[in-house]
Order: structure tokens, then C-alpha cells, then sequence
């Protein structure tokens, strides 16, 4: 491995074992991604336990997700990574996780989206500064089909700029960052506004 790769690889390795042991990539849920070059994004392969990567478990692919690896398979939802790698330059991973509150929470709202307000910890989120915000929370029905889903999710990236992440219902959550650092960042903060969003809910009808 060149020397991008494996710090790259590391820290793919080093968030499974993070989000495993938070709950949040249980079994052989989940993916997680890092971009190599302009063209090239290094990506968990499919059906490996997410607490125990090694860097044998990790493989390149194009953006139009091609394995770049004979012999190693992508993930299924290899496409809906590159979407995003080619949908904002900037963006340096990719982080698909499993976890209960988003799993409940995006099965019980009946609509097309969350929206969180007035939160403190909003600001964990790339470009907010205030709790006095509004963090929009697009959520796509899950469907088998990869390439149908990411379809679906394209216009919703292209007319909201700003989007910092987005659920599948009844599936998990998907959020970016600049560096897998800020994606772990933004997995945190998604989890403790999920969680407060739980709870609300239950207060409410209690």
C-alpha cells in the first residue's frame, strides 16, 4: 500500500472498531469510505464484520463504483458513496451506519424529512455556527435497488447544498465530511439528536 493508503486504511479500520463499540455498525452492517484521488475512492468490502477490518478488507473503486480490485467485492451500496464524492470535491469520506435510533426514528416519521431546531450540538454540523438553525434531514425509502435509489437521492443533493446528511428508512444513516474525522464527528451528533428526538416523542405521549 502507498503511504495515502494506508493512513487512509487506518482510519477507515479505526472508525469500524469506533462505531462498532458504540452500537451504531452491529454485525456486518454498514460501509464506510475514504477518497484516494479525484477518481478513486477506498471502500469497506461487502459482508465484513465492521468492528474487526483488517487493511485486507478494504478495496478501491472507481466513481462509477467498479472494483478496482480483482477478486474483491464492493458493497452494494458502493454507488450511493461515489454519489457523493462526485456530487462535492470536497468531500474526503463517507460514513453508512446501522444504528437503532435511526433505524426507529426513521420508520416512525411518516414524512419525507426530519428537521432539528434550536439544538446546541447543531453545531457539530459542517457550516452551522448557531443552535438558532434549522438542520433538514432528508429520508428516502430503502429499496434493493441501488442504482433506483441513488436516483432518487441526486435531486435532493443537488437542490440542497447545505445537506450535511440523510436516511433510508427502516436502513440507517449516511454523513460526509472533509476528513473522516469530521464524518465521525457528524455520526455523533446525528446519534445524540436522534436519540433527543426518541425521547421527545415519548415525553409527548406519556
Amino acid at each position: 500500500m502507498t503511504a495515502t493508503r494506508e493512513h487512509l486504511a487506518q482510519a477507515i479500520i479505526e472508525a469500524g472498531r469506533f462505531l462498532y463499540g458504540r452500537g451504531w455498525s452491529p454485525a456486518t452492517s454498514s460501509n464506510y469510505s475514504a477518497r484516494l484521488t479525484d477518481s478513486e475512492v477506498l471502500l469497506t468490502v461487502s459482508g465484513k464484520h465492521k468492528g474487526e477490518l483488517g487493511p485486507d478488507d478494504l478495496l478501491a473503486t472507481d466513481l462509477a463504483g467498479n472494483s478496482l480490485e480483482p477478486g474483491k467485492k464492493p458493497s452494494a451500496e458502493t454507488l450511493l458513496h461515489t454519489q457523493l464524492y462526485s456530487w462535492r470535491p470536497e468531500i474526503g469520506a463517507v460514513l453508512h451506519t446501522h444504528s437503532v435510533n435511526a433505524t426507529v426514528l426513521s420508520r416512525l416519521t411518516l414524512s419525507d424529512s426530519l428537521v432539528f431546531a434550536d439544538y446546541e450540538l447543531q453545531k457539530a454540523f459542517a457550516g452551522i455556527s448557531t443552535h438558532q438553525s434549522q438542520v433538514l434531514v432528508p429520508i428516502f425509502d430503502n429499496d434493493q435497488d441501488i442504482a433506483r435509489l441513488a436516483l432518487r437521492v441526486q435531486p435532493w443533493l443537488d437542490e440542497h447544498p447545505d445537506c450535511v446528511g440523510y436516511l433510508i428508512r427502516g436502513h440507517g444513516l449516511y454523513t460526509w465530511g472533509a476528513r473522516m474525522s469530521d464524518a465521525l464527528r457528524q455520526v455523533e451528533a446525528f446519534e445524540f439528536l436522534f436519540e433527543c428526538e426518541l425521547k421527545m416523542r415519548a415525553l409527548s405521549r406519556a
